[in-house]
């Protein structure tokens, strides 16, 4: 597992255009980030590696865009108008509020994930390991539960009547139009239907930098499939999500299955199976889910909908409610993964540097541009190749400072490759590529540059 600390991670991300703490200028707004220059293109890039591979590599899934606001009676539906809570408890002596099963969990090595708020309360009073952790005090309020869903209206009047929720999940919005996709695209069980978007829950205490926010993004695909198939196609979805880490650059001694214990499966659950990665700060975590959901989450809008979301096999010629097999990751917590896995401190000829492995697929900017000297022809012929090569990557241009420099600036911001101009090249029409990494350089024609990117970038 990398040695790296959350805190060097959180200042890296700030200091070199990562992660900002929203509304910073403000004092911040705890568990709010903003994404930098650098942040904004590295997470556009996972999310477009999904979308790739979810969508666009393959014939039977399609995406959509659901909104974030919904008819509330989707939450009815989904159950998270009633399970969707958390068990909260507030402290009388300090005014602070924590989740009761964390509370007990860390006082007492007891696992209260489950429990009724009867249960937790009766450990909290008797158990005498369990304090506030912010001033030691015992008098805790009863514990409740607390919906996560943040709450909303629609139209000028606050009533009951107009009450809506930010989603929680992405989910429901692929269930609510399956029927739409199911009549308007030419797509046969077992098919996909994948979508990225915003998803808000009010966590009662969220932290631990972007790894859980309340205001978050969520890749989703609810695969649909025949009943009695479900098992083999989740397995299959197993497999192919732990490769696509793996494709990522991510080390595989840092991840790991976990198999959810049946006694603790959510409610619309047959099976769920976790790829999780070693954090520095909290050890094993998720990154994604791959649930067995079953049939539940439609048959459940067909309930309180009255819309048949059957569907009808022409070649057995018989209609059922299909299962629904579903990876759901998150792109905010695969950065924060893939950023810790690829920094790395070294030595290299008596000097430290920082380099940000990535791989090049994920890397915010795919190369730079060096000339070595700012005068001409040196710098035309540099300026002349970025602007050939900026429309089909994010390349960067840097003509300030000595070469090294440029270099390490480079490494820290995870470039994968820089290209360097030099005098030679008035002469010979080539130029020099530097591998981030192993910092071999090889020299190429200039005609050359972009197709040799493409294969490194690819590879």
């Amino acid at each position: 597992m990398s040695q790296v600390s959350m805190e060097k991670i959180v200042a890296f991300c700030k200091r070199r255009g990562f992660v900002y703490q929203s509304s910073e200028i403000y004092g911040g707004i705890r568990s709010s980030y903003d994404y930098g220059p650098l942040g904004v293109e590295m997470k556009r890039n996972i999310k477009d590696e999904w979308w790739r591979s979810m969508v666009h590599a393959r014939d039977d899934v399609v995406g959509i865009d659901a909104a974030i606001i919904m008819h509330p009676r989707v939450w009815a539906a989904s159950g998270h108008l009633d399970t969707f809570n958390d068990m909260l408890v507030e402290s009388r002596t300090s005014g602070r509020r924590y989740r009761a099963d964390h509370l007990i969990e860390e006082a007492t090595g007891i696992d209260a994930e489950g429990m009724s708020a009867e249960e937790m309360t009766r450990i909290i009073e008797e158990d005498e390991r369990v304090k506030d952790p912010v001033d030691g005090g015992r008098d805790f309020a009863p514990v409740r539960p607390f919906n996560l869903m943040f709450e909303t209206y629609t139209g000028p009047v606050k009533s009951p009547e107009n009450i809506a929720y930010l989603r929680p999940e992405t989910a429901q919005g692929i269930f609510t139009n399956f029927k739409n996709v199911l009549d308007t695209s030419r797509v046969k069980v077992p098919f996909g239907i994948a979508q990225i978007g915003k998803s808000f829950r009010n966590e009662i205490t969220p932290g631990n930098f972007i790894f859980r926010t309340r205001e978050f993004e969520q890749m989703e695909m609810e695969f649909f499939v025949e009943p009695g198939t479900d098992e083999e196609w989740h397995e299959r979805w197993i497999e192919e999500r732990w490769r696509w880490y793996l494709g990522l650059g991510l080390k595989e001694e840092n991840l790991r299955r976990y198999e959810h214990p049946k006694e603790k499966l959510s409610h619309y659950s047959k099976r769920t199976v976790d790829i999780e990665y070693n954090f520095p700060f909290a050890g094993w975590s998720e990154l994604e889910g791959i649930a067995n959901r079953t049939d539940y989450d439609l048959r459940r809008h067909a309930e309180f909908s009255g819309a048949n979301l059957t569907y009808f096999d022409t070649a057995k010629n018989e209609s059922y409610v299909p299962y629904v097999v579903e990876p759901a990751a998150g792109p905010d917590r695969i950065m924060l993964a893939l950023l810790v896995d690829a920094y790395h401190e070294e030595e290299v000829r008596g000097e430290q540097r920082v380099v940000l492995k990535l791989h090049p697929r994920v890397a915010p900017t795919k190369a730079a541009v060096f000339p070595l000297t700012r005068k001409e022809p040196v710098a035309k012929v540099a300026r002349e190749l970025y602007e050939d090569l900026k429309g089909d990557y994010r390349i960067f241009y840097d003509e300030s400072g000595a070469i090294g420099r440029r270099y390490r600036r480079q490494d820290e911001a995870g470039t994968p490759f820089c290209i360097t101009v030099d005098f030679d090249t008035l002469d010979d029409r080539q130029v020099t590529i530097r591998d981030r990494d192993s910092m071999e350089q090889e020299r190429i024609p200039i005609k050359a540059v972009r197709d040799r990117l493409k294969d490194l970038i690819s590879s």
